[in-house]
């Protein structure tokens, strides 16, 4: 009988290993820092990480699907001076609409070479990266862009809340629970999961592997678009170069909620605990002041060590 709870007990953790450690990490800053344990504080962490969740939502269909996006903190840089700019000249939702659509063409942009064309991602994307953040410098110019109004309605997307909860955390929960339904619950989901892991015998299967790898793209360009509106909403105000080092932190986040580096297995949940781990380390790391330098550091070794549990869970399944 203990046997058989042991072996329970076992199994859940190897499936929900990425939450007990979440829990692990809040409680050993909780312990160190009275501030940390705030409510205040709590909410905060979930402000923070609202972007990076969303964003990691979508960047999970690509990396299920077998391939990478490096170009998502460029375009978040482009979306968000788009956002911004048009926001005092076209009003807000219009605004809104035409930062969709830039996400989602830059989606289909890098969905086409990479599904259509089969053009190496890491590469395309890589291209990609430099094209929009390139984009970005020419819109603003070079300059800082900001709304006339810094208390429109618009700002209340990322800095308003309803009760205690920040309206970009409802936004953000909404995203994740719609996107983890696609992604389990609908063909379509269960056709990226396959494409990932053999596209080969998807495509002998009849299944459209191009198309399926273009949507990925298009769905990874939809959730960066959503997260640049509640980013720049949050400052009323954004600048070519906000963008930079996102793509690390929304890869990290996927890989950290264990979505397999060679396609074929992910999660948009356990993406969303990945992308709190590092929001609550980045927080800790802060107030327990460790130097900024180290917190790079601290996040690499972090990474890595997912990246080495990855490769090892393989082997032992004799991937």
């Amino acid at each position: 009988m203990e046997s058989q709870s042991n072996k329970n007990f076992l199994t859940t953790l190897k499936k929900q290993g990425i939450v007990f450690a979440m829990i692990l990490v809040y409680v050993v800053f909780a312990v160190i820092s009275k501030q940390f344990r705030t409510p205040d504080n709590f909410i905060l962490i979930f402000r923070q990480v609202a972007t990076i969740a969303v964003m990691g939502a979508g960047m999970t269909f690509v990396i299920i699907g077998g391939n990478f996006d490096l170009s998502v903190g460029s375009l978040l840089s482009l979306c968000s001076v788009i956002c911004i700019d048009l926001h005092d000249k076209i009003g807000p939702v219009p605004a809104i609409l035409v930062t969709l659509v830039v996400g989602m063409a830059s989606g289909v942009i890098s969905g086409y070479l990479c599904g259509y064309l089969r053009l190496n991602s890491m590469i395309v994307t890589l291209g990609m990266m430099n094209v929009l953040q390139a984009l970005a410098m020419m819109y603003t110019n070079g300059q800082f862009v900001q709304m006339a109004d810094s208390n429109a309605w618009f700002t209340k997307i990322g800095k308003g809340s309803i009760g205690p909860v920040p309206i970009s955390t409802i936004i953000m929960a909404l995203f994740i629970i719609i996107m983890g339904i696609v992604l389990t619950k609908t063909v379509y989901g269960h056709h990226v999961m396959s494409v990932g892991g053999n596209d080969e015998a998807c495509r002998y299967s009849g299944i459209n592997d191009k198309l399926v790898i273009l949507k990925t793209f298009v769905l990874s360009g939809l959730a960066t678009a959503v997260g640049a509106i509640m980013l720049c909403s949050r400052g009323a105000a954004a600048q070519a170069t906000i963008g930079e080092t996102y793509e690390f932190d929304v890869i990290s986040g996927v890989i950290l909620g264990g979505a397999s580096l060679s396609g074929g297995s992910g999660s948009v949940y356990k993406t969303f605990v990945g992308v709190m781990i590092l929001g609550i380390l980045k927080n800790g790391f802060v107030i327990v002041g460790l130097p900024y330098y180290l917190q790079w550091v601290a996040q690499c070794v972090v990474i890595l060590i997912a990246v080495y549990m990855d490769i090892m869970t393989k082997r032992k399944k004799g991937v």
